[in-house]
């Protein structure tokens, strides 16, 4: 006897099929930081993703954490793909030895274009300009604009504190557990991958029914 799937649940068995990730954009900073270990770190990470044959989307400077992490990629022999904002070709100092190099013309031009030519998202330490991309990224998955994995690479515990205060704004009723939990949180290159290969988008919108006057 054949059982017959509601066509919701069916919807539900697709929504979730898995999907590893084949291309990822890194949000980080374009300067080194003190710790040796950022620097260290994001170059392992370049390294880690060519090992893989995920494509790298970054910010396309050579400088910083930003330059590690396509410098790592390159040097096995991985794509590595630069958006990088034309205002910002000087600054940042525009990598030269990548894949691709893509120019747009304003900051929202270059995250939507990341966005769009990648799978799913790390971000490293930085500073405001990466916790800005990465929580656009977040806010949109939350309002159901994407379903991609957000992963947080706590390289030397440095984002502690953020994590704390997504606790606290749970604790206090401004986001939801399940929102929280879209955070994908790592110490290890290798578990935060896994994480983002196995990730399920959450299936409740932030907002279920409109407000009633």
């Amino acid at each position: 006897m054949r059982l017959a799937v509601e066509p919701a649940i069916l919807l539900r068995l697709v929504t979730i099929k898995k999907k590893h990730v084949k291309a990822i954009t890194v949000f980080c900073g374009s300067s080194p930081g003190f710790d040796p270990i950022f620097m260290e770190t994001a170059h392992q990470l370049g390294q880690y993703l060519a090992s893989r044959s995920i494509k790298v989307i970054y910010g396309g400077a050579k400088v910083g954490l930003m330059g590690a992490v396509a410098d790592g990629a390159l040097s096995q022999g991985g794509q590595v793909i630069g958006v990088l904002p034309q205002f910002l070709q000087t600054k940042e100092v525009a990598h030269t030895n990548l894949t691709e190099l893509i120019l747009v013309e304003s900051m929202h031009q270059r995250k939507l274009k990341m966005h769009e030519l990648s799978d799913g998202v790390i971000a490293l330490p930085g500073g405001y300009g990466t916790l800005e991309e990465y929580f656009e990224m977040l806010t949109w998955s939350q309002l159901g604009l994407h379903q991609k994995p957000i992963g947080l690479l706590n390289v030397n515990h440095f984002y502690d504190s953020l994590l704390t205060l997504a606790d606290t704004m749970v604790t206090n009723g401004l986001l939801k557990p399940v929102n929280r939990d879209m955070m994908l949180v790592d110490h290890s290159i290798e578990s935060l991958i896994s994480q983002m290969d196995n990730y399920v988008a959450p299936q409740v919108p932030k907002w279920l029914t409109p407000n009633k006057a």
